[in-house]
């Protein structure tokens, strides 16, 4: 992917080259796409965010990624400023959860006193199995289905699914 953030540099209209993209299948159907962002606030992700509707914050329930986080919000804001004035925070999930760790449930409290509403029900606890999934080229729910981070996933996509009146 680095390889791919150094050809989109000289390119005109860099930022936009996902939207376009995305815009030749808008006509498949889909109610939803979800762009994995690497973990930068590079070209790439300014890419991810100015052709999305919203955002999905994975947090991880650490000290460092609240600092990401700032930075993150603050990329997301200039996004909206300048590229996509529809973009909108979807709400954040705290992933890598470990209720025994003192730091995890202070993160959770902080964040979820200072984000509120936007910040899911539902989180992802650190699992063995959801870090094994990619090693064994797979997703983790197509890895193991019955751990509890691939259970924990798919009551995220139900819980976002009931957010926007998808789920029956």
């Amino acid at each position: 992917l680095i390889g791919l953030e150094v050809e989109m540099v000289g390119h005109p209209s860099r930022e936009r080259l996902l939207a376009k993209s995305l815009r030749e299948i808008e006509d498949l159907g889909f109610r939803y796409a979800f762009l994995d962002c690497p973990p930068s606030l590079g070209l790439l992700t300014v890419n991810a965010l100015t052709a999305s509707h919203s955002v999905l914050i994975p947090l991880q329930c650490e000290y460092y990624a609240l600092e990401g986080l700032t930075n993150l919000l603050r990329t997301i804001r200039l996004v909206k400023a300048r590229l996509n004035p529809n973009l909108e925070l979807e709400g954040i999930v705290l992933t890598m959860f470990d209720g025994r760790m003192n730091l995890a449930r202070q993160v959770e409290a902080e964040v979820r006193g200072h984000f509120g509403k936007k910040v899911f029900d539902t989180v992802i606890p650190r699992n063995v199995r959801l870090a094994e999934a990619p090693s064994h080229g797979k997703p983790a729910i197509l890895y193991d289905i019955s751990c509890a981070g691939s259970r924990a996933y798919l009551e995220l996509a139900w819980e976002l699914m009931r957010k926007h009146g998808d789920a029956t």
